[in-house]
């Protein structure tokens, strides 16, 4: 078995080299659109080569743009084209046979005077904990690079083995708002992950500084505070994601099991001060990020139906709803509320099987 992720580097390139990128990439697109809108028009998909093509690229550029433009194309055509995309953001891409990379320099052939070099561009690996560095060691796929408010990224598809472990280990785990997440194993060991109130604290702190300039009239900065807060958002689970798929692999994990929690802002009761915070929280995004590091790492994740897991005893099976964060019930079971979520979902049903 294996997995594709996305490894990205920040790129330095020289002026000069900035300057042919963005030429580049401008070129890329444009090529795209241009046969699509070609195909289309015929209704049927292009029999095109790279030599066909008169756009200033390298060859394998223009092939990697002819095998893109029939992708969109097919989209387009299943849609009976009724929607045809139309690329606007400048991108080039390179197939993993026309550019390497030795940790420090990326090279691709690029245009300068007019012919296709293969050029060094120096690349910047920042990683404090090697994963990037370890993963780049395994088989690269394509490089798109990218300009993201005036950096260039690197963007490099890595396919990973992964294992599965041997013994069926179970580990539970419940995300939340107050709390992230908290994880319990089978053998009852237990972890909480994340700061609920500073996640809190930081989101309010966002959303007066919005109001604030939106009272200016200062739409930029109101743009640029909700990306400020979806950077900080995303850091927040890929920190929790770790911790949490480190803490399994200690405890030598072979599962890891979640709440589906397909709809949860429409069917979760939550109190009137935190139903901002639900809204703007991305559920979803966490365990995506907990279930891609499991994988690489060999463990499999699994989802389970969210019903009543913070309810029903883990003891009894008696339904109870827990006050503020103590959970009680009659038959003298006492537990903090998400970790009876956490020790429910380690036995629930898995959905899809």
């Amino acid at each position: 078995m294996s997995q594709t992720i996305t490894v990205k580097i920040k790129l330095l390139p020289t002026k000069e080299q900035a300057t042919i990128l963005q030429e580049m990439s401008k070129e890329y697109i444009s090529t795209i659109n241009i046969l699509v809108s070609e195909m289309v028009a015929e209704k049927k998909s292009t029999k095109k080569s790279s030599k066909d093509i008169s756009a200033p690229l390298p060859s394998a550029v223009k092939n990697q743009a002819i095998k893109d433009a029939k992708s969109v194309f097919k989209k387009a055509k299943k849609n009976k084209f009724t929607n045809v995309p139309v690329s606007k953001k400048p991108v080039c891409i390179w197939n993993n046979q026309n550019y390497s990379f030795d940790f420090t320099h990326i090279s691709m052939p690029i245009m300068i005077n007019g012919k296709a070099k293969k050029t060094p561009i120096r690349a910047l690996l920042v990683d404090k904990d090697n994963r990037n560095f370890d993963l780049l060691k395994h088989k690269l796929g394509t490089l798109r690079i990218t300009k993201k408010a005036n950096k260039w990224i690197a963007q490099i598809s890595v396919t990973i083995p992964t294992v599965q472990g041997e013994a069926l280990k179970v580990m539970g785990v419940d995300l939340g708002l107050k709390v992230p997440a908290v994880a319990i194993t089978d053998d009852d060991k237990v972890r909480f992950f994340g700061k609920g109130r500073q996640n809190k604290y930081v989101k309010r702190k966002f959303r007066y500084e919005r109001k604030e300039l939106g009272r200016k009239k200062k739409l930029n900065a109101i743009r640029n505070s909700k990306d400020k807060e979806q950077r900080w958002m995303k850091d927040q689970d890929h920190k929790v994601s770790r911790e949490i798929v480190n803490f399994a692999k200690v405890n030598k994990i072979s599962v890891i099991r979640l709440e589906r929690l397909a709809n949860i802002r429409q069917t979760a009761r939550t109190s009137r001060k935190n139903e901002k915070n639900l809204h703007s929280w991305s559920f979803y995004r966490l365990s995506q990020f907990i279930e891609y590091k499991a994988n690489i790492e060999g463990i499999t994740v699994e989802y389970v139906n969210p019903a009543y897991t913070s309810q029903v005893c883990p003891k009894c099976s008696e339904k109870n709803k827990a006050h503020d964060r103590k959970y009680h019930c009659k038959c003298g079971f006492e537990k903090h509320r998400d970790l009876v979520g956490a020790m429910n979902i380690r036995h629930a049903p898995v959905i899809d099987g």
